[in-house]
């Protein structure tokens, strides 16, 4: 039987997937076979706009980064308003209209997540490279990975009114996220950004130009091991506080979602146990951890 072009949509969304998000991906085979395309979808689209933001150089638009994100915008929201065949050669976005359509995603979660991402553009207005406190910071994490949290919660389906469940997924996001930025702390600076509250990092002696010396000689100062000492305990008490409502998901989706923030809290302690060498090196789970902590959760079911 010969594939529809929406079928190839979710297939190029499923390798976007599998290439680049090893933790996700491994944590989706964990759900209903028919979720799976529509995360995979979710996943792409926000690949997509991180890889414009991120990799400007790639960017082929006259207007750079910014020019192609409203472009992204624009494209979704004609899709939205006509139907997917507005984006038929856009296989990203057709899976993403069909998934938004399909599992009745709010659309203004996805122009949240845009704008949070201009915040990474130098040039756009929104532009932002520090944040001073954890209250900016969080302000930044609503409009990516909590909004990505809330675009998930759809597909993945409640137990309770959707809203009530609503809290909690935006904070598993961002607990993922601060997670990322202390494992990215060296990649961060070299794009020239740093996504850790100053005011922590000052109460533990630590500035802008510590940190730029500590990715120059790969050596992690102890002052700045002991902040992310500090920030690592801050992100675990978002994990707990977000770990409650993964029982207010429906009970087949949980093990994958359980999966997913097992693994990812598990990038912390890996830092830990690397004496918090952030700056010469990325902390991952390996895979026989990874597949163990899978293979528990299917065990669980």
């Amino acid at each position: 039987m010969s594939s529809t072009p929406l079928d190839a949509a979710y297939q190029e969304c499923r390798r976007i997937a599998a290439e680049h998000g090893r933790t996700y991906f491994l944590a989706t085979r964990l759900l209903a076979a028919p979720r799976r395309p529509a995360v995979h979808a979710l996943y792409a689209f926000a690949r997509t706009v991180d890889d414009i933001v991120d990799h400007a150089q790639r960017v082929s638009s006259d207007h750079g980064p910014a020019g192609a994100v409203d472009l992204l915008e624009k494209q979704l929201r004609t899709a939205l308003e006509q139907g997917p065949g507005a984006v038929a050669d856009a296989p990203v976005l057709l899976a993403l209209t069909d998934t938004i359509t399909r599992y009745d995603i709010a659309p203004h979660h996805f122009w949240t997540f845009l704008d949070a991402m201009r915040m990474d553009i130098p040039g756009s207005g929104h532009y932002r490279d520090r944040y001073a406190d954890m209250t900016e910071l969080r302000a930044y994490m609503g409009g990516s990975a909590a909004a990505i949290g809330l675009q998930l919660l759809p597909v993945l389906g409640t137990v309770v009114p959707r809203a009530d469940a609503e809290p909690a997924a935006a904070a598993l996001g961002e607990a993922f996220q601060l997670t990322n930025f202390l494992r990215d702390v060296g990649e961060d600076l070299d794009r020239g950004r740093v996504y850790l509250p100053a005011d922590d990092l000052i109460a533990f002696g630590v500035d802008h130009d510590l940190l730029l010396h500590c990715r120059r000689t790969g050596r992690t100062d102890p002052r700045v091991r002991r902040a992310l000492a500090h920030l690592i305990a801050v992100n675990r008490g978002i994990y707990r506080r977000a770990d409650p409502g993964i029982d207010l998901l429906e009970p087949r989706v949980r093990p994958a979602i359980r999966t997913a923030s097992t693994l990812y809290a598990a990038i912390l302690t890996e830092i830990e146990r690397r004496d918090y060498a952030v700056f010469d090196q990325r902390a991952v789970v390996g895979t026989p951890k990874r597949l163990r902590v899978a293979a528990t959760q299917l065990l669980a079911r």
